[in-house]
């Protein structure tokens, strides 16, 4: 299994769509410095970065982590059976599920450390951005390693979502459609039909583990999104199992 990991970390690292994705994330960071060099409230105050909490706010990663690795994973799996390159991995290790799960612990690894990576830049462009405000920066260590953190499990949920999604529709452009569908239209809808299922939504679950919302308990947060992740993976799993690869 070690070795069947290395091998897809391997075909992962070795093409440019790891860096594609680092460069968005250097966008996202600027956008987030620029956001408090030049952004005011309605009376042109700068209050959203006047506390602790609020700082705390604009770092939080961890939903912009699930999404953004959630892509990553749906496009890094759909693509192998796209071109066709799942297929040796296959012949290689004739037990599929044993090269399914060692491709969706790759894209899983892949996700956390893009999210981390990202909710680093994050945290130092906010740092870098503050001196040109009246404010300092507020945040304690514990709760930057907070935020860091639940970036990096939110990342490997995501990963593991998309890379699910990507064994089910084997297709990127339809596996991209519906991983953007289960992030940000399905939740408003399951809200709309049963209003007491707000707080087990995606974003609510990634700003609980930030620690920037209590709606719920961190143990309860942390467990229910890896649920949103581990089901379309065993059904992604399943999928894989019983149809023919090509």
């Amino acid at each position: 299994m070690r070795r069947l990991v290395r091998s897809e970390l391997r075909k992962l690292t070795s093409t440019k769509m790891p860096f594609a994705f680092l460069a968005a994330l250097i966008v996202i960071a600027s956008l987030n410095a620029f956001a408090v060099i030049a952004g005011t409230d309605f009376d042109g105050s700068k209050g959203f970065v006047a506390t602790a909490v609020d700082q705390q706010s604009l770092m939080a990663f961890a939903f912009n982590a699930f999404m953004g690795a959630g892509l990553f994973g749906a496009m890094a799996v759909a693509r192998e059976y796209g071109h066709g390159t799942v297929v040796p991995t296959f012949l290689a290790s004739p037990r599929r599920h044993r090269a399914v799960i060692a491709q969706f612990g790759a894209v899983s690894i892949g996700g956390c450390v893009l999210s981390l990576v990202g909710a680093g830049l994050t945290v130092v462009a906010v740092a870098v951005a503050l001196p040109t405000t009246d404010y300092g920066f507020l945040v304690s260590t514990n709760n930057v390693i907070r935020v860091v953190a639940a970036a990096g499990f939110a990342g490997a949920a995501g990963a593991l979502l998309g890379a699910g999604v990507g064994a089910i529709v084997r297709n990127v452009g339809g596996a991209v459609t519906l991983t953007v569908f289960i992030f940000l239209i399905a939740p408003p809808l399951v809200v709309q039909l049963a209003n007491g299922t707000a707080s087990w939504m995606p974003a609510n679950l990634a700003n609980v583990i930030s620690g920037t919302v209590d709606d719920i308990s961190q143990p309860a947060a942390f467990a229910a999104l890896a649920i949103w992740a581990l089901i379309p993976a065993v059904i992604g799993l399943i999928s894989v199992q019983r149809r023919d690869v090509v």
